[in-house]
């Protein structure tokens, strides 16, 4: 969800390559600055684009914003922290290629900037009820998969169990995120998953 290139992009006459460009630019300084920490011009700037196309798209800041979680920040949760712990032999081992994968990304980049859903929803949830459904609804649907796929892999374990499983390992992600973002290191995400796997096994 970053970007790591410094040259303004092109201008497009392509609408929905404009209104992607828009939410990537947004995402990403969503992530670096916070919402609140943001402005529409600031959007304007690193999109490359005027405010009559942003506003064509996104009539407020807030529309951005739910479009952001929406469009962004979920299907990197899908494809960073569901679908590796679907497609893996077991939720363990699935959850420890998630956080160590994780862990791997931070490490390359050399700076945590933290969980973009986290830093979503401890910024914003207090502060607007659509946004708290919004980034919670995210959180929902994460807990509910791994708590099918716990569920799936132990039979015997009842649904209410898994759900407390899953929200164990979904708030271990995300203080683990949150440690690894103060303390600018991923070893919080690689002792999560050392002891979530010992559990599960």
């Amino acid at each position: 969800m970053t970007n790591d290139n410094n040259q303004k992009p092109k201008r497009t006459n392509n609408p929905q390559a404009m209104r992607a460009r828009i939410l990537d630019v947004a995402a990403d300084l969503f992530q670096r600055h916070g919402y609140n920490g943001t402005s529409m011009q600031d959007v304007v700037r690193a999109a490359a684009t005027t405010g009559g196309a942003l506003h064509h798209h996104f009539a407020t800041k807030k529309a951005l914003g739910l479009a952001v979680i929406a469009e962004r920040v979920a299907p990197e949760v899908d494809e960073t922290a569901v679908q590796p712990i679907a497609t893996a032999s077991s939720a363990a081992a699935g959850i420890r290629k998630v956080f160590n994968g994780v862990a791997d990304t931070l490490e390359r980049r050399r700076a945590v900037s933290g969980c973009p859903l986290n830093n979503l929803a401890l910024e914003l949830s207090l502060a607007d009820s659509d946004f708290r459904e919004a980034v919670n609804g995210v959180f929902e649907r994460w807990r509910l998969a791994l708590s099918l796929r716990l569920h799936a892999d132990r039979p015997e374990m009842d649904l209410a169990r898994a759900h407390d499983l899953a929200t164990l390992i979904v708030a271990s992600y995300s203080g683990a995120m949150a440690m690894a973002k103060a303390s600018q290191s991923a070893e919080p995400l690689r002792a999560c998953a050392v002891q979530l796997e010992a559990l599960l096994n």
